[in-house]
């Protein structure tokens, strides 16, 4: 049930009407910026690690049947104000400025002993015990200087902060492991999009459920939650009707009295007519500016991320660009500042604040389970940790991704995980689309791209 009459909430994607209706208070949007149609605003974009956990769960799921991805070209970095693309190949890793030669050999170093790392085998350790010792540790270990690790921690782990510098080594070492591994999935670049923006995630998922006999309502108000006597959610009330559940599943917004605040987000969604200086005209592109490469230093990494007509969000000619940052003061719409600067000229800027809420406590007791808000980084891994929460706290034990979905097909009836109950509820008689490779597996064929566009093309329409 949602009381928008968009599919995603928060993270929706909307058109160029929308989007001024939205921040300008339905002003007409100017005619130089074209057709209203041809955008696709999301507003809270974030890239996809291209073998991160969203992308598992789309594939285990085969939403990826629903949805075409396109590459990110590039992932770039401002060092002392200039934007340096973060080494993709060999080539770019022996040319790069970001470090000197010395650097490099003991970024090597760092690189295949985390890829060699066996918990199992004490001679791959070298000594450290990643469970233990601090990724400051492992960084004095290989004498990496300051400068390299700031790169490290926030280009290629993507920490938005240097928190982690004094936390036990090992998810940092898996992160960096996992973009490592993102990379090598295409060759060049880490991080894919979604055409048409992240709306079709969640009609993707929507359209999945329907196959499975879920029913997905749009402009539902949400009237009242009742309780049972032990105080457990047992039903929503809508309109005169109540849906019985067992549990309830919602974002903040819902339930201001059962979250709390951790701090603000601000974002700001611009309109250009051209691509990011110094990223040799890339047609996407994610630039993060390390929070001590800012002027002045901040507590938090600002993330810029560009897209363009070739993933059909806006018109061919001009560019969304997107920043975003956790909030540090008391007048947060300056601290993009930095940012912006580097997009000039900026044809339209929208600029916006929201709160960042989580659960007050585990959803066990009361059976109103809540999701937290998103954040400022630049993908989805913090997002999908949460889902993973979720079921966890749901069903009591850890999503596994390994066990095998079985698709209903003509006229059946489908079958839950291994880890579900026993089987769900009977689907209409609707036939399964046809299964479509994605660019995450190999590149599709002329056949296989016409089917495509057609699954597409009402997702763009709706």
């Amino acid at each position: 049930m949602d009381r928008n009459d968009y599919y995603g909430g928060e993270c929706a994607s909307v058109n160029l009407q929308q989007l001024f209706g939205k921040f300008r208070n339905g002003a007409a949007p100017p005619a130089t910026l074209g057709a209203s149609r041809e955008y696709n605003v999301d507003l809270v974009p974030k890239f996809l690690l291209s073998t991160g956990n969203l992308v598992k769960t789309l594939v285990h799921t085969k939403v990826t049947r629903y949805l075409e991805f396109q590459k990110c070209k590039g992932a770039f970095v401002v060092k002392k104000n200039k934007i340096q693309k973060v080494p993709a190949t060999e080539g770019e890793t022996l040319s790069t400025p970001l470090m000197g030669f010395f650097e490099k050999n003991k970024l090597r170093k760092l690189l295949l002993f985390i890829i060699n790392y066996d918990p199992a085998v004490p001679k791959t350790h070298e000594g450290l015990v990643v469970e233990r010792d601090t990724m400051r540790a492992v960084f004095r270990k290989f004498g990496l200087e300051a400068e390299s690790c700031d790169f490290i921690g926030h280009a290629m782990a993507l920490y938005y902060n240097d928190a982690y510098l004094d936390q036990p080594a090992k998810p940092t070492l898996d992160r960096i492991k996992l973009y490592c591994e993102s990379l090598a999935a295409h060759g060049d670049s880490s991080f894919i999009y979604p055409k048409y923006g992240l709306g079709e995630l969640p009609q993707g998922f929507a359209r999945l459920s329907a196959i499975y006999g879920g029913t997905y309502m749009l402009r539902k108000p949400i009237e009242e939650i009742m309780y049972n006597e032990q105080g457990q959610a047992v039903g929503v009330r809508s309109e005169g009707e109540v849906a019985r559940c067992k549990f309830i599943l919602a974002d903040p917004s819902y339930f201001p009295s059962r979250v709390h605040q951790v701090g603000n987000c601000v974002r700001c969604i611009c309109v250009l007519n051209h691509s990011i200086p110094n990223t040799k005209d890339a047609d996407s592109a994610m630039v993060i500016i390390p929070q001590n490469q800012c002027n002045p230093p901040r507590q938090n990494d600002v993330y810029v991320s560009v897209l363009s007509s070739v993933h059909a969000v806006c018109p061919k000619g001009k560019y969304l660009a997107f920043v975003s940052t956790t909030a540090e003061t008391s007048d947060p719409t300056h601290e993009l500042d930095s940012a912006l600067r580097l997009l000039e000229p900026i044809e339209e800027r929208f600029v916006y604040v929201t709160p960042m809420f989580v659960p007050n406590e585990p959803g066990t007791a009361s059976k109103v389970f809540i999701s937290k808000s998103y954040d400022s980084s630049s993908h989805f891994e913090s997002t999908t940790d949460d889902v993973f929460r979720l079921y966890r706290e749901i069903t009591g034990q850890d999503l596994d991704l390994t066990v095998e979905v079985r698709q209903p097909e003509d006229g059946a009836t489908a079958t839950a995980t291994a880890t579900g109950p026993a089987a769900a509820a009977a689907a209409p008689a609707a036939p399964a689309p046809p299964a479509v490779p994605t660019l995450l597996e190999r590149e599709p064929t002329a056949e296989e791209l016409a089917a495509m566009q057609q699954q597409q093309s009402p997702a763009a329409n709706e």
